[in-house]
């Protein structure tokens, strides 16, 4: 969540079903070329490619999370002559923010060779290269060869990655603490009223390693050919890690008949020169004359917000229409505490009515946010926009993707690329209600990667549907905060690294109490249930959170997979402080999987109850409910009970532990088995 944010510190499986999966994925349980466990390991050369899904075999997602154009092959998986780093999940390190929790590091001279699954004629590539020393990034050089020929040099940069200290962060490795009157866990204490005074090892909590580059082929390459990516000699990076490789086949840019070409209005296509009041003019025309505004290919320079209203804006596709623009201090903060503006696309605001009918299709946002300042309205889509669509777009190194502000209606937010956030990917901000954000794929977020946040008014009667989110740095991948009768379905969430995890409902930062029904359904994680690095508990794969209130609405979780769970499935937790005053008097888990967790199926820390149907549990690595309730420990047993209403198989949910008996470990470690698995082993157990 962002803008203004509170500091984060404050902050069926039934058995049938899984026979079929696992016989489905038969052909495929041994990957080609999976990636030697452990630091140092080499990957061997590979065979053939190796496609994966959140870095696992597509067939254990199916039907879940995004549809997407690119196939995605882990550097792990390649054949290279680098090394291969991870699999490892503690925070702050690289691997823990890389898909699937391994990469492979490159020093001059070395290369990861990936062979193509499909004719490909473009590709992305997300890399990890070191900060420069005091801050600020540096770039470096990456060889790009088909087949031995046609080398093409990218420029990669970690201008846009490497944040350090606490939140809202910092782009300098040598600052000191940013607070040093909140209490950290390196020291367990206040720095600030301790002593003698702690001292604080710096670069202070680097995180937000990666970033990506994208790179159009000029050609089209058949299934079979290799990309190999090559470190030159003379590197300025002492290391180069690639994370993996995106390819697909770009189609021709589009052409929008009859629209209205911002060239005939005077935008220059190079990108030297400002198009932001050529692009605003031909919106003007185009209203006039009830036709859409056409972005032809290019890259159109916009340094500050464009305020649609009205008006459809189609581009050539998002791999040919750029709209980039560099951050622009404003001589004197504006009403809404912006200190900075730049590239974006914004309704207007909801006190001044909204926007009605903007629709946005085909192009890409490039943005030039570089750090963290919750007041600045630096997001690519912002305002308050009803009745409206925005599809097909890339966003990219904006603060948020979109942020909406409302009381807003009816928006849909579909087949969208985000990624490289400073902070969340999208965010339905305020009585945004009756929208979809359906197929949209997000990766690297600095926040949550989707939320709705019912702050002063309800969200209400929202959906998100068959989304991906990858690799939140920080928060959650889907996260519900307050609201009424809104749904999260059929998503895909990976690898979150700290203070989140993977599916979250919380009654927190001012939010709207829940109420009417809120429903999680047929959603995959893998690799969440995170370790909470302020609390040091390990959270779930799914986890409530009852803090400034109850979560009293009808909450049913259905058909969800939780797969390779770090610490635990299901939590629930209330505030130790608020511990008698909150519950969360009702949940309902039926047809869902659990295969892998470090500690328990279920963690309960609140007062509540819970009922379970057909919840299958395998390879569980500690007790199967971790039963603590509120910590009121009554002789009664613990205030959350559990009812179990039949099929739940795998023995986790054992007689004696019915309806609500203590089996509570405050801070139990996690089992090595979760930790050391590789992603070929994260597959169905029968």
């Amino acid at each position: 969540m962002s803008p203004s944010r509170p500091g984060r510190g404050a902050r069926g499986g039934r058995r049938a079903a899984l026979v079929t999966a696992a016989l489905a994925l038969g052909a495929s349980l041994l990957l080609d070329g999976v990636a030697a466990a452990g630091t140092g390991g080499r990957a061997p050369a590979a065979r053939g490619p190796v496609v994966t899904r959140a870095a696992l075999a597509p067939d254990l997602v199916a039907g879940r999370g995004a549809t997407v154009a690119f196939d995605e092959q882990e550097a792990e998986n390649a054949a290279t002559d680098g090394t291969v780093i991870g699999p490892d999940r503690t925070p702050y390190t690289l691997p823990s923010e890389a898909s699937g929790r391994s990469a492979v590091r490159l020093t001059a001279g070395q290369h990861v060779e990936f062979v193509l699954p499909r004719n490909a004629n473009a590709l992305t590539v997300r890399y990890s290269i070191p900060d420069a020393p005091g801050g600020g990034g540096i770039t470096a050089p990456l060889d790009v060869t088909v087949d031995g020929r046609h080398r093409t040099t990218m420029t990669l940069t970690s201008r846009y990655s490497w944040l350090y200290n606490q939140y809202p962060f910092s782009n300098d490795p040598r600052a000191g603490l940013l607070h040093p009157d909140w209490w950290i866990t390196e020291c367990a204490c206040v720095p600030a009223a301790t002593t003698p005074a702690p001292e604080i090892a710096k670069p202070f909590r680097p995180t937000h390693f990666y970033d990506e580059r994208r790179l159009l082929l000029g050609r089209t390459y058949r299934a079979g050919d290799r990309v190999r990516l090559t470190v030159p000699a003379g590197s300025p990076a002492a290391w180069t890690v690639i994370d993996l490789l995106d390819t697909e086949l770009v189609a021709p840019p589009h052409v929008e008949r009859g629209g209205v070409n911002v060239l005939a209005f005077g935008a220059d296509p190079t990108g030297r020169n400002d198009a932001a009041p050529a692009v605003e003019r031909a919106i003007a025309f185009a209203r006039r004359v009830d036709r859409p505004v056409y972005l032809p290919p290019g890259t159109f320079r916009i340094d500050r917000h464009v305020v649609v209203d009205d008006v459809t804006i189609v581009g050539a596709g998002n791999w040919h229409t750029i709209l980039k623009g560099r951050r622009v201090t404003l001589a004197e903060p504006a009403p809404d505490g912006s200190r900075h503006t730049g590239v974006g696309l914004y309704g207007r605001s909801a006190a001044e009515g909204g926007s009605r009918d903007v629709h946005l299709r085909g192009f890409a946002i490039e943005g030039d946010v570089r750090e963290r300042i919750d007041t600045d309205q630096v997001n690519a889509i912002g305002g308050a926009m009803s009745d409206s669509t925005i599809d097909g777009l890339h966003l990219h190194h904006t603060k948020v993707g979109l942020w909406f502000d409302g009381p807003m209606t009816n928006v849909k937010v579909t087949n969208n690329v985000i990624t490289d956030q400073i902070a969340d990917a999208l965010n339905l901000h305020t009585g945004v209600t009756d929208s979809l954000v359906h197929n949209n794929f997000v990766r690297n977020t600095g926040d949550d990667g989707l939320a709705m946040w019912s702050d002063t008014t309800a969200d209400a009667r929202n959906t998100f549907s068959r989304n991906t989110v990858q690799s939140p740095t920080l928060a959650n991948g889907i996260a519900i905060y307050g609201g009424e009768d809104n749904t999260v379905s059929g998503n895909l969430v990976a690898d979150p690294v700290r203070e989140g995890s993977g599916l979250h409902a919380g009654s927190r930062f001012g939010a709207e109490p829940f109420t009417g029904t809120l429903r999680f359904t047929g959603n995959t994680t893998v690799r969440a249930g995170t370790l909470d690095l302020n609390w040091k508990i390990g959270l779930g794969a799914i986890w409530f959170y009852a803090l400034e209130r109850s979560i009293d609405a009808d909450v049913r979780v259905t058909g969800d997979h939780y797969l390779d769970s770090t610490h635990n499935a299901i939590m629930l937790v209330g505030e130790y402080a608020v511990k008698d005053r909150v519950a969360v008097p009702a949940v309902h888990f039926k047809d869902v999987r659990v295969d892998g967790t470090g500690n328990s199926v279920l963690s309960a820390r609140v007062k509540g109850s819970a009922t379970f149907e057909n919840v299958d549990a395998r390879n569980v690595g500690a007790v199967g409910v971790n039963n603590c309730g509120s910590f009121g420990f009554p002789a009664t047993g613990s205030e959350f009970a559990l009812t179990d209403l039949g099929g739940n198989d795998g023995g986790w949910l054992a007689p004696w532990m019915l309806p609500n008996t203590l089996t509570c470990d405050d801070r139990p470690p996690p089992m090595p088995w979760s930790r050391s698995r590789s992603r070929a082993s994260t597959r169905p157990s029968v």
